[in-house]
């Protein structure tokens, strides 16, 4: 795979490949302005004193890295935290669901809240409509002049209905840069300013990522290059016959984790009927649903294994003298030995049953690691869309669904398509 690892390294460094025009991601880590970061944690630090939740707007790439980070950084009980000086942050715009909003609008009739609102366009229907409600809500609330003070857009730089709104407002505003998509997005103000808000360290992330990225783009070699490794494996897994890639984790902080790269290479290598269909599972959970598939079902898929080499917290499994549920041969350990002997024995069950395991090691998760993990991803990502030979960069098939519900909910300029569709529901 050497020599097709160079060629692909070579068009993502030279940014000579198919989508070039949206590689600006490559660089952030170390091209980000030191202006920009001091804005974005005085924003965040103002946020905090402010708000008891912050409400994040967006849609798939808007919401995902910046959602990945702070989930695995918080406490999985952190809205239960009186304490707790950062502010609870949820999400809008991400669905369609009325109760979703409704119950989302109720909780902030009885909250202080601000709003970022991200969206290049403005234009994207889920998030517009969530905004729209959003928008509502806190000018009567706190009056049109407070509530300029609590929203914060992050939008085109230059044009959009999102960015005429912030100018005809006054909204404090951060500008999406035009060479980065939104699932690369999140070391922009994307997730950077959410990330903030929350509490955690954005310039660690980006240290993090930068660390990576001199590893990713001063060689292509596999030995010295994981994401190079990683994106050989994978396309070599796959032409083996393995269509589906599961990314594992044993740590419930990295669910979101698992939502964003599904995400990533799945919005970036789905088209032109090729690329891995991306699934995620958290273990041991679902070792109990579907580790019966993984086990013995159809031989059709790999396994890629996130590994944390050291927890946060110390806890052992207590002594009990009647032991009768019949642990006490595990007492004493803690639960991080326990998980990782679980995670050790499910690798040599599935590799037993003929599932390919790949393994990835972090040896914490803080902000640091997370921004290399983000940052290895990401590079990738885009040898593997190389390899294949696609574009790994736009993401044309996502205009089909989104015609059909314009010309099913009646949008000017579609009325040719509603006739025919409707003709054809009717048909079928």
């Amino acid at each position: 795979m050497q020599e097709e690892i160079d060629i692909s390294h070579s068009l993502l460094v030279e940014k000579a490949g198919k989508g070039n025009q949206f590689l600006g991601w490559i660089d952030l880590p170390v091209k980000t302005d030191e202006t920009l970061i001091i804005s974005l944690e005085a924003d965040a630090a103002s946020i905090r004193k402010n708000a008891e939740i912050l409400v994040v707007v967006g849609i798939g790439g808007s919401y995902l890295g910046a959602r990945a980070i702070i989930e695995a950084l918080s406490s999985p009980f952190s809205s239960f935290y009186t304490d707790n000086n950062n502010p609870v942050v949820i999400y809008a715009g991400q669905n369609i669901s009325q109760d979703y909003h409704a119950e989302l609008l109720q909780l902030l009739d009885k909250k202080e809240y601000a709003i970022v609102v991200i969206s290049k366009s403005g234009t994207t229907t889920e998030p517009a409509i969530a905004f729209r409600l959003l928008k509502n809500h806190i000018e009567k609330k706190y009056g049109p002049e407070e509530a300029a003070r609590r929203i914060i857009v992050i939008t085109d730089g230059s044009k959009g209905a999102l960015k005429s709104l912030s100018e005809k407002h006054g909204y404090k505003t951060y500008v999406i840069p035009g060479d980065v998509g939104g699932r690369y997005s999140v070391l922009t103000p994307v997730g950077l300013l959410p990330i903030a808000i929350a509490g955690f360290d954005i310039r660690q992330l980006l240290h993090g990522a930068n660390e990576m990225r001199k590893v990713c783009t001063e060689t292509s070699s596999l030995i010295d290059n994981p994401a190079a490794s990683y994106a050989a494996i994978r396309t070599l897994l796959y032409r083996l016959g393995n269509q589906i890639e599961i990314l594992v984790n044993y740590e419930p902080a990295m669910h979101y984790v698992t939502e964003w790269w599904k995400q990533l290479f799945g919005e970036s290598e789905g088209k032109e009927n090729e690329g891995l269909f991306p699934a995620g599972v958290d273990f041991t959970s679902d070792l109990h649903s579907m580790g019966q598939y993984i086990q013995q079902g159809q031989r059709l898929l790999f396994e890629t294994v996130i590994h944390i080499s050291k927890s946060k917290k110390l806890l052992t499994v207590p002594v009990d003298e009647s032991n009768l549920d019949g642990i006490n041969y595990i007492a004493r350990k803690t639960l991080q030995q326990v998980n990782d002997m679980a995670a050790l024995a499910t690798t040599l069950a599935h590799s037993d049953g003929e599932v390919p395991n790949l393994d990835i090691f972090l040896p914490v998760i803080d902000e640091c690691a997370l921004g290399e993990l983000i940052y290895f991803f990401e590079f990738a990502c885009g040898l593997s869309g190389y390899l294949l030979g696609i574009n790994p960069f736009n993401q044309p098939g996502v205009e089909a669904y989104k015609n059909n519900m314009f010309a099913l909910l009646g949008k000017p300029g579609f009325e040719n398509e509603t006739e025919a569709i409707r003709a054809r529901i009717h048909e079928e």
